[in-house]
């Protein structure tokens, strides 16, 4: 495992969990569309900008544990196929809330719902376990 692919796979996962646990806690607050949080947009930002790309990081972050075509090889291949599906799923969603004027409660919390971004999450959370 390479060694800089795996710290920048660790950060983004970093990033990942910490936005969705604000966007959890964001949605608790019940905001009006008119009382938007400041931080909510930088979080969003961040979140989208992590999932560029995450599956070449994955790649390369799993590229040096099994040679060409073993089975894990083949396996770690797939799941990141299906990380990249999901992340790029998400981002659209994620995307489409960045593109409103204001962002309320309510929006986070049908993001949050979104199975789009749990799946995402799933990814991330299986990913971040292989990583420890």
């Amino acid at each position: 495992m390479s060694a800089n692919s795996h710290f920048e796979l660790e950060k983004r996962i970093d990033i990942i969990e910490s936005a969705y646990e604000f966007m959890l806690a964001y949605a608790a607050q019940g905001r009006e569309k008119d009382n938007e949080g400041p931080e909510i947009r930088e979080y969003l930002e961040n979140l989208y900008e992590s999932l560029e790309g995450i599956g070449t990081v994955s790649n390369n972050c799993f590229a040096g544990e099994s040679s060409g075509e073993s089975n894990a090889a083949i396996r770690a291949k797939v799941f990141i196929d299906v990380l990249v599906r999901d992340s790029k799923k998400a981002q659209a969603g994620i995307g489409l809330v960045q593109a409103q004027s204001q962002i309320s409660s309510q929006l986070i919390d049908n993001l949050n719902a979104s199975i789009h971004l749990r799946a995402l999450l799933t990814d991330i959370f299986l990913l971040d376990e292989i990583l420890k």
